[in-house]
C-alpha cells in the first residue's frame, strides 16, 4: 500500500519564500493507517519523513528532503465531547476551518493568533500564540494527541495516557513523530468588542504592563520612524450582548484595500525608494487602525494578510518589553535602516510546556518583519542580539540564528525534551537540518 501512496517529489517553498526543499517522495495520506504505512516505507528506504502544514513557518522546521507528508487529507472534526467541551481535530485542519466546525456545537478556541492559515498541528507544534496576559498559547489548549512514532506505532498521549510524555508532546516541533490528530479544550462560543486606535508610543510603553493586565487581549504595532503606535484592545463579551460588526464595505476597505492592497504598493515603493519609508509610515499611522466594532471571536482575532513578508519573533519577560523596544528603536536609528513593516508587540500567560517560549514566566513578544523582497538578515541578526540581552527565546516557527547549545540555556527542561526525542525517535527518522541545529543531531 505504501508504494501506491508515494509520488515523485517536487520543489516545496514556504509562504515567506525563505525556505525550500526538494523531497524525494511526496505522500498524501487520508487515514492513520496510511500514515503508518508511509512511515514504515520511509524507514525501508532510509529516508527521513516530515509532515508539512500550510507552510507558514518562516524556519525550515517543515522542510522534508526525504519523504514529505501532506496531511491536508487528515482534516475536519473527528469527535466532540459536548459535556467536557472538547473536540478532536485532524492534524491537517486549517485554523480558518474552525468557525464552521465548532460553531454548530456552540464552541470556540479559547484564544487564537492573528493569522488563521496554519494547520492545527503546525500551529501547536511550533508554539503559535495569540495575545492576552491571562491566556496561554495554542499548544496549552491541547488535552490529547495521537502520534505515529518512528517504529510505526500509534501512540496516544494526553493528561491521562503516557503522561510523562505530555509536556513534550504538546509542543513537539515535529521531532517526536507525526501528529495525526489533536484534542482541544474549547470554551463556549464568545464574542469580542474590538477597539483599534492610534496612541502615543511613549505613553503606551510607559503603561504597557498595566494595559496588558487591565484587559483581556491587548497588542500594538509600531511603525518605525514614527511616534505613534496602533493599539488593539479586545474585550470578551457576555453571551447575550448585541453585536455591532463591521459592514461588508468597511471591512473590505480596511482589510482588503488598505491593509493589503495599498500596503503592498507602499512596501514595494519603499523597497525601490527607501528614503520615502518614514513619510509613508507616518501617513499609515494616520490612515489605519481607528475603528470600533464587535463580532464573534474568530472574526476579530484573525486578520487576512496577503502581503508577503519574513518574520522573527522573540519572547522575553513581560516587564522587559518597554526597554527592549526602545533598544530596537535606537538600533534602527543608529543603522539608518528604513523599515516599512511595523513591529508587533503582544503578551501571553506563563505555561509549563517544556519548549514553550512562555515556559515558567509571564511573557511579552516582540515580532519584527521585513517585506519579502528586502534583505532581512542584517536587521534580524542585530535585533536578535538585542533580544538575547533580555533572555529572549525565539519563536520556533520564525527566523532566528540560535542553536541547541544556546537554546538549552534558555529552557530548564530542554534536556528532558531531548531525552523524550531519544526515546521516541532514536534514529532521527523525523529529523531535518533545522531540528539538528536547534535540538542537536
Amino acid at each position: 500500500m505504501a508504494l501506491n501512496l508515494l509520488e515523485p517529489g517536487r520543489r516545496w517553498s514556504n509562504w515567506g519564500r525563505v525556505e525550500s526543499a526538494d523531497p524525494v517522495w511526496i505522500a498524501r495520506p487520508t487515514s492513520v493507517d496510511e500514515v503508518v504505512a508511509v512511515v514504515h516505507r520511509a524507514r525501508e528506504l532510509g529516508l527521513s519523513v516530515k509532515a508539512i502544514g500550510a507552510g507558514h513557518s518562516f524556519t525550515g522546521i517543515a522542510a522534508a528532503p526525504g519523504v514529505q507528508l501532506d496531511l491536508a487529507g487528515l482534516d475536519g472534526l473527528f469527535a466532540v465531547d459536548a459535556a467536557l467541551r472538547r473536540v478532536t481535530l485532524g492534524a491537517g485542519t486549517n485554523l480558518f476551518q474552525l468557525p464552521a466546525l465548532l460553531a454548530p456545537h456552540g464552541l470556540a478556541m479559547e484564544n487564537l493568533g492573528d493569522i488563521d492559515a496554519q494547520t492545527i498541528a503546525g500551529a501547536t507544534s511550533t508554539g503559535t500564540h495569540g495575545t492576552g496576559g491571562s491566556f496561554r498559547g495554542l499548544a496549552a489548549q491541547l488535552v490529547g494527541a495521537t502520534i505515529v512514532t518512528a517504529d510505526g506505532g500509534v501512540l496516544r498521549v494526553s493528561e491521562a495516557e503516557n503522561v510523562e510524555l505530555w509536556p513534550a508532546a504538546r509542543l513537539g516541533l515535529g521531532a517526536l513523530g507525526i501528529l495525526v490528530d489533536v484534542t482541544v479544550q474549547c470554551v463556549p462560543a464568545f464574542a469580542l468588542h474590538a477597539l483599534e486606535q492610534p496612541e502615543p508610543l511613549a505613553a503606551v510603553l510607559e503603561d504597557f504592563s498595566a494595559r496588558v493586565e487591565a484587559v483581556d487581549h491587548f497588542e500594538f504595532y509600531w511603525f518605525a520612524h514614527t511616534e505613534t503606535v496602533l493599539t488593539k484592545t479586545n474585550t470578551r463579551l457576555a453571551p447575550d450582548t448585541e453585536l455591532a460588526p463591521l459592514g461588508a464595505v468597511r471591512r473590505w476597505f480596511d482589510d482588503t484595500l488598505m491593509a493589503n492592497g495599498v500596503f503592498e504598493a507602499t512596501c514595494a515603493l519603499g523597497h525601490a525608494l527607501p528614503p520615502v519609508v518614514p513619510g509613508i509610515n507616518r501617513l499609515a499611522t494616520r490612515l489605519w487602525g481607528n475603528r470600533e466594532f464587535s463580532d464573534v471571536s474568530t472574526s476579530v482575532f484573525a486578520t487576512r494578510r496577503t502581503v508577503r513578508f519574513r518574520e522573527m519573533e522573540y519572547a522575553i519577560p513581560r516587564e522587559a518589553i518597554p526597554d527592549a523596544l526602545r533598544a530596537i528603536r535606537a538600533l534602527i536609528d543608529s543603522r539608518g535602516w528604513r523599515v516599512s513593516f511595523p513591529i508587533e508587540v503582544r503578551a501571553a500567560a506563563s505555561d509549563d510546556l517544556w519548549l514553550s517560549t512562555a515556559h515558567g514566566r509571564e511573557t511579552g513578544y516582540i515580532a519584527v518583519h521585513r517585506y519579502w523582497r528586502e534583505n532581512h538578515l542584517d536587521y534580524f541578526r542585530a535585533v536578535e542580539d538585542v533580544m538575547r540581552g533580555f533572555d529572549g527565546r525565539p519563536h520556533w516557527g520564525k527566523i532566528h540564528f540560535q542553536d541547541a547549545e544556546s537554546l538549552a540555556a534558555l529552557y530548564p527542561r530542554f534536556g528532558d525534551f531531548v531525552a523524550v526525542r531519544d526515546r521516541l525517535d532514536p534514529e532521527r527518522l523525523f529529523a531535518n537540518a533545522y531540528l539538528d541545529r536547534v535540538l542537536g543531531g
